[in-house]
Formats: C-alpha cells, sequence, structure tokens
C-alpha cells in the first residue's frame, strides 16, 4: 500500500510554505501527500503537484475586516479562537474526516484543532508541529505575550514568577475551549486539554519546526519534541526567480534596504509604507518596497523600487538591512541570509520573535505606534553603521548553514510511521 501523508494546516502563506516544503520533500520520496487548508489556496497548492483538501475557515486572507480584527495585538488571538476557529470546527471536522480516511498519518499546524480531533477519532498516527517557539508558552524561556509585552520585563525573575504568569494566561484562555469541549463530547471523546497549550501537542511526535538559534529544548516542553530546523518553501517554488527589473535594480548600486509586511501584515499595511518611504528620503539610501496589493500613491525617493512580491530567499541576501513585521518566514529568511533586521511587531509571534533576534544582537526593534519616519531613521542609521549586527547576523547564518530543516522533518515523519 502506498504511504500517504495529509498535512493540515491553517492561516497565511506563512502557515502554508513550510509544509509546501515538507509535503514536495515527502513525494520525492515516494509518499503520496495531501495539503488540507483553507480553499483560497486550492491552485497553489495543485501547481505544485501536491494533493489538496479542502479545510476551514475559508475566509480569504484578504478579507480586510477579518485581518483588521485578527492583527489587533490586544484582541486579535481571542477574535481568531473565538470567532472564527472554534466556532467552525464541527464543519471543519466533517471536511477533513473526508480526507483523513485516505491517510496513513496526519501532521497538523497548532490551529488545525479539527484535524487534531479526527486523529484521535480515528486512531491515526498523529504528529503535531510547532513552527514558532511562543507556543510552547515555556516558564523557563517564557514568550513575549502580543496583548502584554510589559510582561518581558518579567524575564529574568526566573521560572516560579513566569510559570505564574502563564497560569494566569491559561485562566484566561479556559473559558475560550467551550465549543471544542461540546463538540469533543458529542464525538464520545474526553474533555481533552486546553488547545491553546498542552492540547495543541501530539503525545506521540511534536516537531518543532525552527531553529535552535531561536529556542533551545526546555524542561516544560512535550515529550518527543525535535527541533528540526526551518523549512523554506520558496527556495524550491517554480517559477519564483527575481523580476528582471528588480534583478537589474539590484545590479546598478549598492546593497538596498528591503521594507517587506510579509504575507500578513501587508494586509493592514496602515502608514507603513508612507513612513518607510521618508526616511528613505531623509537617509538618501537604496531601498525596496515590497508592498503586495496596497498602492504608493507619492512620488519616489531616486533609487527606490516598489514592487509587489519577491521571493525572500532570492531578495534578502542582496539587502543591506531588512525592516519587517516579525513573522516568522520572514524572520527566517532574513537569518539564513546573515542580514540585520528592524523589526516592528504588529500581533501573535511576532513580538517574541522580535524579542528573540533582538537577544541574539542582529536586530532593534520598533513598536508599531512608533514608527514614524524621524524614530526610523535613526534606528536605520543606527543599524547599518555599527558594524556588531551585521557580523552577529553572518556568523548566526553560518550556523543556520549546518541545518537542513525540510529534511529533518521528513526523515521523523518517515521514522514515525514505520
Amino acid at each position: 500500500m502506498a504511504k500517504r501523508v495529509l498535512i493540515a494546516t491553517t492561516g497565511s502563506l506563512g502557515d502554508l510554505h513550510p509544509y509546501l516544503a515538507i509535503g514536495l520533500e515527502l513525494r520525492s520520496r515516494g509518499t503520496t501527500v495531501t495539503i488540507a487548508t483553507n480553499n483560497y489556496y486550492r491552485t497553489k497548492v495543485e501547481r505544485t503537484g501536491l494533493g489538496f483538501a479542502p479545510m476551514g475557515p475559508h475566509i480569504p486572507p484578504v478579507n480586510s475586516e477579518a485581518m483588521q480584527l485578527a492583527m489587533d495585538p490586544k484582541k486579535g488571538a481571542e477574535y481568531l479562537l473565538r470567532q472564527i476557529i472554534y466556532p467552525g470546527v464541527p464543519a471543519t471536522y466533517t471536511e477533513v474526516m473526508d480526507a483523513i480516511l485516505r491517510a496513513d498519518i496526519i501532521v497538523t499546524h497548532p490551529l488545525a484543532y479539527a484535524a487534531q480531533i479526527a486523529a484521535e477519532k480515528m486512531g491515526l498516527p498523529w504528529i503535531s508541529t510547532v513552527p514558532t517557539p511562543t507556543v510552547f508558552f515555556s516558564r523557563y524561556d517564557p514568550p513575549v505575550l502580543a496583548p502584554y509585552p510589559f510582561l518581558t520585563k518579567l524575564r529574568p525573575l526566573g521560572p516560579g514568577l513566569n510559570g505564574l504568569i502563564m497560569k494566569l494566561a491559561r485562566a484566561t484562555t479556559r473559558p475560550w475551549m467551550a465549543p471544542i469541549t461540546s463538540f469533543r463530547a458529542s464525538l464520545g471523546l474526553a474533555p481533552g486539554h486546553d488547545p491553546v497549550f498542552e492540547g495543541q501537542h501530539s503525545p506521540q511526535h511534536v516537531l518543532a519546526l525552527f531553529s535552535r538559534v531561536t529556542a533551545e529544548p526546555q524542561p516544560d516542553w512535550p515529550p518527543r519534541t525535535l527541533i528540526t530546523g526551518f523549512s523554506f518553501y520558496d527556495q524550491i517554488d517554480h517559477g519564483q526567480g527575481l523580476d528582471p527589473d528588480l534583478q537589474r535594480f539590484l545590479d546598478s548600486g549598492p546593497a538596498p534596504v528591503v521594507f517587506t509586511l510579509g504575507s500578513a501584515a501587508v494586509m493592514q499595511a496602515g502608514t507603513f509604507y508612507k513612513e518607510s518611504l521618508a526616511a528613505v528620503r531623509h537617509l538618501g539610501c537604496r531601498a525596496i518596497l515590497l508592498v503586495g496589493d496596497n498602492s504608493i500613491p507619492e512620488s519616489l525617493p531616486p533609487g527606490t523600487a516598489v514592487f509587489p512580491y519577491a521571493p525572500f530567499s532570492k531578495i534578502l541576501p542582496h539587502a543591506s538591512l531588512v525592516v519587517h513585521p516579525g513573522g516568522i518566514g520572514t524572520t527566517a529568511q532574513a537569518l539564513v541570509a546573515g542580514r540585520p533586521m528592524l523589526v516592528v511587531p504588529y500581533a501573535f509571534d511576532q513580538p517574541d520573535n522580535a524579542a528573540r533576534v533582538e537577544r541574539l544582537g542582529v536586530a532593534r526593534v520598533i513598536r508599531r505606534k512608533d514608527y514614524e519616519a524621524r524614530r526610523l531613521t535613526a534606528e536605520i542609521d543606527r543599524l547599518l553603521s555599527d558594524i556588531s549586527y551585521g557580523a552577529a547576523a553572518l556568523k548566526i547564518s553560518r550556523r543556520m548553514a549546518e541545518e537542513d530543516g525540510v529534511r529533518s522533518a521528513c526523515d521523523a515523519i518517515d521514522n514515525h510511521r514505520k
């Protein structure tokens, strides 16, 4: 019988790309792979040659109202879970059950709760994944919580106090899981663990899809956790070379500052590009703005270019500095490219990712509300003039060159089903 793997994921492109990379490698090893995710990504998945299965929520990521609510640093996670993910679990479970009947093993994203429940109900081998250290909620390596960034000041006080903060976070989110508990009961399943915390992790195997440069294993991580390294997709995305105009721009002068909002925050750009352009005028540096579907109405400073998109693995090695909101995918690409960063976190894991690269000495962090031209000019000037940031970034890049996240993840999946 053919080996069949179902990979269930939900979210932005940053939540899809690592799993496409893993799926393509598994397919090259003779495995039949199906990606279960938002219908919005059907064409993208099918173009890779991987199988596609619909799995909600099916809200397009370009839905500006939903994205605005989800990207709110204080209430975004609650909105996403209580208004979108949890209420949709019964319908999503029905969808994913159709796909799971054709699988020998399932691999899940942290928010793919319905797929986790389906695997449990069917007794299917289940591997969970963690794309970012944030969601381990470790008291030994506490994350920066987007709604309460000030709590990071308590980090040095140790695991005792940090554990108390995690308990308070659990108390806050516990009422949220009522729809999950009710649905599990309707299936004859026990209430289970809190899906925000330990409930998202498989007791069989957990793959931490990030680099050891960002986090080391902690005593309170789930048993059988393996750090694989990052899984990069756009290095193997067919047809994702550099735009010829972009290549000509890169070849025509010194390394530019690259401004990007990744795949999620770009839907809620606000004044990011306006303030970025004003800072570029003050600095007189070359710059590239990756703007998605956002329009840039004003005239551009000399030496500035605007493009909707470019594969990070192709463009970031040519940058002098990367300005971005701290999504784990963009952060990983900047790290492996060996480029210093200015991080302006919006929500979710972004504040924690920002704090981690700041501690590595490769980045500085600016709050979103402080992202204005004068402050931005000073931060960029400091990062470009202080060689310690670039030196630290190159050192980290060399460490990451020894990792192969896709191979490690696929080896673990292959070994799990033997």
